[in-house]
């Protein structure tokens, strides 16, 4: 939550909602600049058509009329002759509010019956996981994390990319509260921690087999509580019984001791609370990963004391409480975004993909496998329309691009992932030049299609409300006029709520389901297919690892580069000094999908046989003109549900001479 200073029409100062109980007045340190992005020279300000070869990023202003004008005769031309379906939205979460994220959006595809994506490329997994186990997963407020003597932050690098909640975590800590960090890699939470578990890269699953073990074996269950709230238990520590810590040291790399102590730690020292976000999920099994983590505070009964249990993303809260529209009647076909090149490359699809519409993403940059997705934005016949507040690597292959408003620009209604505050985002400032919101963008190319629907042409208000326009007990009282006073509420979730002690699991039974569980290698892993490890010996990382930008939004600015203003491969010293590999030196990493050429940093944050990359970075910062993702594993689930596997990812690399790279 941020206030916006306004002098003479221009935003001149943007800081943190002192009073905001989870801002605290802080602001995550990549939106710190965020007014350079609003005012930036670069910053689209009026629509453009292409005026050069895709990919050149050649363009020519035009009017919002000559723009919506051609968008609508290409669309209307490919509806009459082979059908709605050859046109695709791809979206996902650039703008957070949720209607710039894509209610107007979804209102326009729907009308014409437009394919559409799954959003998983983050998120949905976890989500998966955590149903398995709960139904709806809800969690753990984050803000009771304070009453917590055990807390376990898994695959999440908390300090930098959940910046709000780390003052929770210290105050929990000075009350006593032990912090332990699971993670492949030592971050920056890792070294704030007490105890950190470098764990080998996916296998999760195995630890806790191995934590069941031993909370079996010595007595730790809660056994009235899973009688009474959970089944399946006796599945479950029949998995458990040959995961031994010895066999899971093997497994995962920590020393059996060690695991004994984290099982121990966690059974005694209440309230036991395990903090997770996505990094576990990008993987083959990722969902396996995620429903063994949610297995844990089931087995311990962790969720009956306040500051307990398994706190995720709270976005669940909101999407339960909300109005949200309902699906489409008849439902859009559907692909997974992680498949976005095998989508746009084939021929065989009936009908294809003949015009493709991006807004709130960069696909070019955040989706895995990405040489097809660049062979696919090449194509002649594809027209391609983005809607972007600057020309990204995906908008230098549009044939027209639109200018969208940042958020302090329009209006809209914030959720969040972290806490439990719905926030009405006002706009500050008039538009810069002639950008528009999504909203009204979507509104005028309906009408410009003709197409006769009240629903599209409700305003950003009307939208707002209809959202509110709830009887869930968790909004009573929020109201678009109480919003509009006081900026946020928190939703009507009693301060406390223990999920599945005060509440029921929205499962068939009404119980936790716990049952067999299972530590699987993925394919392309160190234990996986043998003939492609023996080609690509190394586990490949893409890490958020930098604290002024974690995301394709914010590396667009030199000012949120890091000093050396490229991207570094991070080595083990082992596997360096095999190679004889420096940091001052330069390398290529490649495997079958594609190779970079990068700096180094030789550094034991990394284990041996695991180099890291970070996401994030823009095509123009490696001599190919491409990013990490075009390296990354797109494989996702066989039913199309759920994130790529990124982390199973396979490579090796090679020392470029110096003269070579000079």
């Amino acid at each position: 939550m941020w206030d916006v200073t306004v002098t003479d029409g221009r935003a001149v100062k943007l800081r943190g909602n002192k009073e905001h109980p989870t801002t605290r007045g802080a602001l995550c340190p990549k939106v710190n600049r965020f007014l350079d992005r609003v005012y930036h020279p670069d910053r689209l300000a009026t629509p453009l058509r292409r005026a050069g070869s895709k990919g050149d990023g050649l363009f020519e202003p035009v009017t919002w009329d000559v723009a919506l004008g051609e968008i609508s005769s290409r669309f209307s031309s490919l509806i009459d002759t082979v059908g709605a379906a050859s046109i695709l939205q791809f979206s996902f979460d650039g703008t957070q509010g949720v209607i710039q994220k894509g209610i107007m959006a979804d209102r326009f595809f729907n009308a014409i019956g437009a394919s559409d994506i799954h959003r998983h490329l983050c998120g949905a997994t976890a989500w998966l996981g955590a149903s398995d186990v709960s139904g709806v997963p809800f969690g753990t407020d984050p803000e009771d994390l304070v009453e917590a003597r055990t807390i376990i932050l898994w695959g999440t690098n908390t300090y930098l990319t959940n910046r709000h909640l780390w003052p929770v975590i210290e105050e929990a800590r000075k009350d006593g509260a032990t912090i332990v960090v699971i993670d492949p890699v030592r971050t920056s939470t890792a070294e704030r921690a007490d105890e950190f578990f470098q764990i080998r890269p996916g296998t999760d699953t195995a630890l806790v087999l191995a934590m069941v073990h031993v909370l079996d074996r010595d007595g730790l269950v809660d056994v009235e509580w899973i009688d009474a709230n959970t089944s399946g238990w006796e599945e479950l520590a029949a998995s458990a019984r040959s995961m031994t810590p010895e066999r899971a040291a093997d497994v995962t790399g920590l020393e059996a001791k060690r695991i004994e102590w984290l099982a121990r730690t966690y059974a005694a020292r209440r309230p036991a609370a395990i903090r997770v976000l996505v990094g576990p999920e990008h993987r083959q099994h990722g969902r396996d990963i995620m429903r063994a983590i949610a297995i844990l505070p089931a087995v311990t009964g962790a969720w009956q004391d306040i500051g307990g249990g398994l706190a995720r993303s709270t976005q669940v809260y909101f999407e339960t409480a909300l109005n949200y529209p309902p699906p489409p009647d008849p439902p859009r076909r559907m692909f997974n975004m992680a498949r976005l090149g095998e989508v746009l490359t084939d021929r065989s699809l009936s009908p294809g993909i003949a015009a493709l519409l991006v807004h709130n993403s960069n696909p070019a940059v955040i989706v895995p496998d990405q040489n097809p997705i660049i062979e696919g934005l090449e194509r002649e016949d594809l027209f391609t329309v983005v809607i972007e507040q600057f020309i990204t690597d995906t908008a230098r292959y549009a044939d027209i691009v639109l200018p969208a408003t940042t958020q302090i620009e329009h209006l809209d209604l914030g959720i969040a992932w972290g806490h439990l505050y719905l926030s009405l985002n006002q706009p500050a400032i008039e538009p810069v030049g002639d950008a528009l919101p999504n909203t009204e963008i979507f509104r005028r190319l309906a009408a410009a299609m003709g197409i006769d629907d009240p629903g599209l042409q409700a305003n950003d208000e009307t939208l707002i409300r209809e959202l509110l326009d709830s009887d869930h007990e968790w909004l009573q009282g929020i109201t678009y006029e109480h919003l509009a006073e006081h900026t946020w509420a928190r939703l009507n979730v009693v301060p406390g709520t223990r999920p599945y002690a005060d509440t029921t699991a929205d499962t068939d039974d009404g119980r936790l389901h716990l049952g067999v569980l299972e530590y699987q290698a993925g394919d392309e892993t160190p234990n996986g297919n043998q003939e492609l490890v023996d080609r690509y010996p190394l586990v490949l990382m893409t890490r958020k690892q930098h604290v002024k930008f974690l995301n394709a939004n914010y590396a667009q600015f030199p000012e949120h580069l890091p000093a050396e203003g490229e991207p570094c491969l991070q080595i083990h010293p082992d596997d360096a000094a095999r190679r004889g590999i420096t940091s001052s030196d330069h390398v290529e990493v490649f495997n079958d999908r594609g190779r970079l050429s990068l700096g180094v940093e030789v550094t034991d944050e990394v284990l041996p046989g695991v180099v890291a990359i970070p996401f994030g970075w823009h095509h123009r910062h490696s001599p190919q003109g491409r990013a990490v993702n075009a390296l990354t594993n797109p494989t996702t689930p066989d039913h199309d549900l759920g994130s790529a596997a990124f982390h199973d990812t396979l490579v090796d690399i090679t020392r470029i001479p110096r003269d070579r790279h000079q």
